[in-house]
C-alpha cells in the first residue's frame, strides 16, 4: 500500500471570502469571456469537428457542423463558468486563479451563475433542436459530470477526480459524432476513448508542475495525496491503452495508413517520454519532466486530431 501524504488547506484566519471583499473595479466584456475558459474552448472545439468529420467521411451537412459547434461551445462555455462560480473562494488560494474576476470581486456570484445558467439552456436547446436528441443528451452528460461530479465532489474529496472528470472532457468529439451519424457505434466509442485516456496524463503533467499550489489550496490532487512517483506511474497504463487507438481506427476502417502511422508514433512516443522521467526523484528534474510531457501532450492532441481529419478521406 502507498503511504498517503498529508494535505491541507491553509488556516489563513485574515483570508476575506469572496463575498467580503469589497468592490473592485468595473467588468468588461473580456471577464465574461475570461469565465468561458476561452483555452478550453478552442481546444475542445477541435474535438467535436473531428468527431462530426469522423462520422461524416467528408460528406458535411455544413449547417449541422456549425449549429452542432455553437450549441457544444455554449454548454460547455455554461460548464467553465459554473465551475468558477463553485470555485470562487478555492480560487483565492492559487497564484494561477486568485486574479480572475469573481475572487477579485469584478463580478458579483449572482450575476456569473445567471450568466452560467443562460449560456447551458441556450446550448442545450441548440443542440436538441438541430443536432439531434443524442448531441444534445450527451452534451448534458457532459456538463453534469463536470459541474456535479467533478467540480462539486470529487475535486473536493478524491484522487479520482481527474479520471471520473475525463468522462465529461471526452464528451465533445461524441456530440460532434453522434449529430452527424444520429446512432452510437464503434467509432464513438474510440474517438471518446482517445479525448478520455488523454486527458490524466496530460492533466496529472500539470499537477506535479504546480503540486504546492494544489497543497496550499487544499485539492486532494493524485500528486498530493499520493506524491508524484506513484503519480508517474499512475500516467503509464492510459498511455499504454493510447496506443491502440490508431490501430483499431484503421483496422475498421474509420481513418487510414497516415492517422495510423503518426497517431500510434505519437502516443508511442509520448509514453517513452513518460517512462524516462519515472526514476527521477530531485524536485528540479521532476519540474522540467513535467513541463515536457504536458506541452507534448497539448501538441499531441492537436497534431492527432488535425490528422484524424485529414486521413478520413476515401478515394
Amino acid at each position: 500500500m502507498d503511504k498517503q501524504i498529508s494535505y491541507h488547506a491553509p488556516a489563513d484566519s485574515a483570508a476575506l471570502s469572496v463575498s467580503d471583499r469589497p468592490p473592485g473595479e468595473a467588468a468588461t466584456w473580456k471577464d465574461f469571456v475570461a469565465l468561458t475558459k476561452p483555452g478550453i474552448l478552442r481546444s475542445n472545439l477541435i474535438a467535436v469537428f473531428a468527431g462530426f468529420w469522423l462520422a461524416s467521411q467528408w460528406q458535411l451537412d455544413y449547417l449541422k457542423l456549425v449549429l452542432t459547434l455553437v450549441g457544444t461551445v455554449l454548454i460547455m462555455a455554461s460548464s467553465c463558468v459554473f465551475n468558477n462560480y463553485f470555485d470562487r473562494d478555492l480560487d483565492t488560494k492559487m497564484a494561477r486563479t486568485k486574479n480572475r474576476a469573481l475572487p477579485i470581486g469584478k463580478l458579483s456570484p449572482r450575476t456569473v451563475l445567471w450568466y452560467a445558467v443562460i449560456l447551458g439552456i441556450t446550448g442545450a436547446a441548440v443542440l436538441f433542436s438541430f443536432s439531434g436528441g443524442l448531441a444534445g443528451i450527451f452534451g448534458l452528460v457532459g456538463m453534469f459530470v463536470y459541474v456535479i461530479i467533478y467540480t462539486l465532489w470529487l475535486k473536493r474529496t478524491s484522487t479520482w477526480s481527474t479520471s471520473i472528470g475525463a468522462i465529461s472532457g471526452a464528451m465533445p468529439p461524441v456530440i460532434g459524432y453522434v449529430a452527424a451519424s444520429g446512432n452510437i457505434d464503434l467509432g464513438a466509442l474510440l474517438i471518446f476513448a482517445l479525448l478520455f485516456l488523454w486527458q490524466p496524463p496530460h492533466f496529472w503533467a500539470l499537477g506535479i508542475r504546480r503540486v504546492e499550489e494544489y497543497r496550499a489550496a487544499g485539492f486532494p490532487l493524485l500528486p498530493v495525496v499520493k506524491g508524484i512517483p506513484r503519480t508517474k506511474l499512475q500516467m503509464i497504463p492510459y498511455l499504454v491503452l493510447l496506443i491502440p487507438i490508431p490501430i483499431l481506427m484503421y483496422v475498421f476502417d474509420y481513418t487510414g495508413i497516415w492517422f495510423l502511422v503518426i497517431g500510434t508514433a505519437l502516443s508511442a512516443a509520448w509514453l517513452l517520454m513518460a517512462l524516462k522521467g519515472i526514476s527521477s526523484k530531485e524536485e528540479e528534474a521532476n519540474e522540467i519532466w513535467a513541463k515536457k510531457v504536458f506541452l507534448f501532450s497539448v501538441n499531441y492532441l492537436t497534431i492527432a486530431l488535425i490528422v484524424m481529419i485529414l486521413d478520413t478521406v476515401r478515394l
